[in-house]
């Protein structure tokens, strides 16, 4: 007999992140003045003294956590090993990049999705190995739900910043808690009561992302005035690229959605609102 979903924990995921941002929302104040305003809404950070306090949050618990594990684990996993694991974690995810896929209307992206998956799965041994793309030329790209909710016309809504998630929005947000909540292997971990992998893959993908963003996020910071500012404007143009499908020059700076994987130039552009 199946075993009945237990959802309380994830139905509040949502909620709690709605009830946050309209909290957080409250604190906005326009300035009158019209250049100040078209400034103010070209940032699109009405809520600037939330996040900077939010931010020297972040950078406390990254200086004394998140950084330092992040270089133990890059010290002690070879680079081979960890490669691997970045590959295998990329090929969990396939489900939901093939749904956000196919939500977009993304087929020929979608058949590349389920392509990858099937290789990468099978003679990529659990996907250990990116053999679709060494062996086949079939590039990995990565989609998610705050993409297309981007597509479907959403606004993205004020800029976040969340400690130890980094730089966000509202959409951004929901689209995370959605692709969390409709993930496949999470569903059968969640219903087979070993809810403790979910976790550990939610660590381990978290330790990763910020190794690969070591010396990034290190030369960004030794190179700007305002890091805070900087890392904004590399997060809103980097999350525009890649609802656009374009190839980003900008690296990604946000450890939540921080997928290495590369989009080419040549795929229709998206409609982003």
């Amino acid at each position: 007999m199946p075993v009945a979903l237990r959802t309380s924990k994830w139905k509040s995921l949502p909620l709690a992140i709605v009830l946050s941002t309209a909290l957080l929302a409250g604190c906005a104040t326009p300035p009158a003045d019209p250049q100040a305003r078209a400034d103010f809404d070209a940032v699109n950070d009405p809520l600037e003294p939330v996040n900077r306090a939010m931010f020297e949050l972040h950078q406390v618990i990254d200086h004394f956590l998140l950084k330092p594990v992040a270089f133990t684990y890059q010290m002690l996993v070879p680079d081979p090993v960890r490669t691997g694991i970045r590959s295998a974690l990329i090929n969990l995810r396939s489900p939901v990049i093939l749904a956000n896929d196919l939500l977009q209307g993304e087929t020929g992206r979608a058949g590349n999705t389920l392509a990858r998956f099937g290789i990468n799965s099978t003679i990529g041994v659990l996907g250990f190995y990116d053999a679709a793309d060494k062996w086949f030329g079939i590039e990995p790209h990565t989609e998610d739900f705050g993409q297309t909710l981007a597509v479907w016309g959403s606004g993205e809504g004020p800029y976040l910043f969340i400690p130890v998630l980094g730089p966000s929005n509202p959409r951004d947000l929901a689209g995370l808690a959605v692709d969390s909540v409709a993930d496949p292997l999470n569903w059968y971990l969640n219903n087979t009561d070993q809810e403790e992998w979910i976790y550990a893959r939610a660590a381990l993908t978290g330790i990763d992302s910020r190794a690969e963003l070591l010396e990034t996020l290190d030369n960004l910071e030794r190179t700007s005035l305002d890091y805070y500012v900087t890392l904004r404007s590399v997060y809103r143009q980097r999350r525009a690229d890649e609802i656009s499908n374009r190839r980003s020059p900008h690296p990604p700076v946000s450890p939540a959605l921080s997928h290495k994987a590369e989009v080419s130039t040549d795929i229709e552009i998206k409609s982003v609102k």
